[in-house]
């Protein structure tokens, strides 16, 4: 496997750089007009668009040229890039072409379709970080003239309607988001040819992988509350076959920390795991000074039931995690947690995931981004 790294500074050329070192050349073209693809070709307005949506053309206009997750709300984005689905739109590259002068190739783009896959999540909506990640896949792939056909989660494949319409709706491609079992796996395998896995833990596949390292991430995490002079430090979240809990334990022993079993509070990656798996903790009447939450969500779950419990963060506990979703900087206090860049993300894994539904490669490659921690208001020092 061809393993790459990119650095944090350059985020903006990440797609650029990485990409060049994989493939001499890859044409990225932002197109600047669309039509909607039916069966009798209308041309479809930006303010027409916008009417359907209730919103204005620029702020469809940004949504749609801009991989920014603040140009609008997600409420919003959703609303646009439904519409964008429904009514099968695709990139009209003659409108660019033309203004370059490129008349020659003035014809429009067929429609190529790629899907969405939520691996560790129940719904293909409830999950704030593999959603962000999940619209930076569809705005990238959109630029370059694939529209997201379908997205739907690991447990919608044991709906035999669901089954059906997903295996009678061929795409292109696929992009698979979060860690997946032996059994999604196979079905994967049956039903597509192209595929790219983006998330947090590495996995052995023969899949091209767009990662930001959890287990690494863990470790930052960790010796963060260390140096701030924790040593009864707890874990909430997931633990079969989670580097992120295996990164717990190996930086608590590289640290020389004591792993206690009745620190660690196993739950589901999600604000009611969280919220029960601290309730559940302090009825054992435990002590310790912090928690290592493997996500933001969880954090923010037992960040609630510690306030309800008489306790304070970060006076009495401190809590840390993974993700920095967008409502990790608006709960109080504000969340500590280890930055995960979602947005380039999905756009590597877009841009992968096309590159080889056009060029194909015979290695699988591994691009791995980078990590920092995002120091706010949930983590204090003690003496």
């Amino acid at each position: 496997m061809l393993s790459l790294s990119c650095s944090y500074d350059l985020t903006n050329l990440y797609a650029n750089v990485c990409l060049n070192m994989i493939r001499n050349v890859i044409m990225i073209t932002v197109y600047s007009d669309y039509t909607k693809s039916d069966k009798v070709g209308e041309k479809m307005t930006l303010k027409e668009i916008a009417e359907m949506a209730g919103v204005s053309i620029s702020t469809v206009s940004r949504v749609i040229n801009q991989n920014n997750s603040k140009v609008a709300s997600k409420e919003v984005q959703d609303r646009i890039w439904q519409i964008v689905r429904d009514s099968n739109y695709v990139p009209n590259a003659s409108a660019r072409n033309l203004k370059l002068g490129n008349s020659q190739f003035n014809v429009e783009v067929p429609t190529k379709t790629i899907g969405c896959i939520f691996a560790r999540s129940m719904t293909d909506k409830n999950d704030p970080f593999f959603s962000q990640i999940a619209r930076a896949i569809e705005q990238e792939a959109f630029k370059q003239g694939y529209l997201m056909k379908y997205s739907f989660s690991a447990y919608d494949i044991n709906d035999s309607n669901v089954f059906h319409l997903i295996t009678n709706n061929q795409v292109n491609g696929l992009a698979i988001l979060g860690r997946f079992d032996q059994n999604l796996l196979k079905f994967i395998k049956q039903h597509y040819k192209h595929v790219v896995y983006t998330g947090l833990n590495k996995v052995d596949t023969g899949f091209d992988q767009i990662i930001c390292d959890g287990y690494q991430a863990t470790i930052a995490a960790v010796n963060h509350l260390h140096k701030l002079g924790h040593t009864q430090i707890g874990y909430i979240g997931e633990k079969n076959k989670e580097l992120r809990y295996q990164g717990y334990c190996d930086a608590m022993a590289a640290l020389n920390l004591p792993i206690k079993r009745e620190h660690i509070v196993v739950t589901p990656l999600s604000s009611e795991g969280g919220y029960t798996g601290v309730k559940e903790f302090f009825k054992r009447n435990m002590t310790l000074t912090a928690f290592f939450c493997a996500n933001d969500v969880t954090a923010i779950g037992a960040m609630k039931a510690i306030k309800e419990l008489g306790y304070q963060v970060p006076h009495d506990i401190s809590i840390i995690s993974i993700d920095d979703i967008d409502t990790a900087q608006y709960v109080s206090p504000m969340l500590t947690t280890v930055h995960v860049p979602m947005e380039e993300l999905g756009k590597m894994t877009a841009k992968i995931l096309i590159d080889r539904i056009e060029n194909g490669k015979s290695l699988p490659v591994k691009i791995e981004l980078p990590f920092y921690i995002a120091n706010r208001e949930s983590c204090k020092a003690i003496k």
